[in-house]
Parts: C-alpha cells; sequence; structure tokens
C-alpha cells in the first residue's frame, strides 16, 4: 500500500488529452458549420449572355511526314492556312501559335509555314520539339 509520502515520477495526462480532443471535435464542426453560408435570392440578369473572356487559344500548325498541313486538326493548303490564322489574328493581336513538324519531314515544309506566319505577323511562334531519349 502507498503512502500520502510517495512522490509519483510520472503525471497521467489522459484527462488533459482527452480535454484537447474534445476542444478540437468542437472548432471542427463549428468551422464546417460557418461554411455553409447564407441563403439569398439572387437577382435575374437579361437574356443576353455576356462576352466570354478566354484565355489566348493557342493555334497548332502541324506538318506530317507527306507535307500536308493541318490548322488544330483540320486539313488546309498554305493560302488556306494564312487566310485563317490573318482572321485570328484580327481577333486576337496576341494570338500564340505552335508548329509541330515530323522528324521525317523536308525542312522546306516548316520554312513555307513559317514564312506564312510572318506574313500574317504573327510573332509569338513556338517549335514542337520532344525531349532526348537518354
Amino acid at each position: 500500500m502507498a503512502s500520502a509520502e510517495d512522490k509519483y515520477d510520472d503525471i497521467n495526462v489522459t484527462p488533459m488529452v482527452d480535454l484537447y480532443l474534445v476542444l478540437l471535435l468542437i472548432f471542427i464542426i463549428m468551422t464546417t458549420a460557418g461554411v455553409q453560408g447564407v441563403k439569398v435570392n439572387l437577382p435575374s440578369a437579361s437574356s443576353k449572355s455576356s462576352a466570354k473572356i478566354e484565355e489566348p487559344k493557342i493555334q497548332a500548325v502541324t506538318i506530317d511526314p507527306a507535307g500536308n498541313i493541318k490548322l488544330n486538326t483540320v486539313s488546309v493548303t498554305l493560302p488556306e492556312l494564312e487566310s485563317k490564322l490573318a482572321q485570328l489574328k484580327s481577333a486576337n493581336p496576341e494570338l500564340p501559335v505552335i508548329v509541330r513538324g515530323d522528324g521525317q519531314n523536308q525542312y522546306q515544309g516548316i520554312m513555307s509555314v513559317l514564312d506564312a506566319l510572318g506574313r500574317v505577323g504573327i510573332t509569338q511562334i513556338s517549335l514542337a520539339t520532344q525531349e532526348a531519349k537518354k
């Protein structure tokens, strides 16, 4: 039997941990209850939709091994490519274009596309490449 003069070497922290867990649980419940928001009757707008605000769309020009040119996924000739890009550039002066050419392409096909981009006045041009195999 232990006497009243015996000293304890450790402190029982179980009641303190229980208190912290209860406080944490109350905090979590109160936080999620406050996130739900207040219900309001939203006003109605006119039937006209506002103009969409979009990021500049990147146009992809692809030259396949046969020399066929595609704007995004549509096959075009070089004059058609130039006219379509001119229309797109008039709507977006900062029109970005990425040129994708097959590794087996003749260099002249890619140069023809780059010349057409230059005539249209497109300055944001990227050339798609593949990471070198190690």
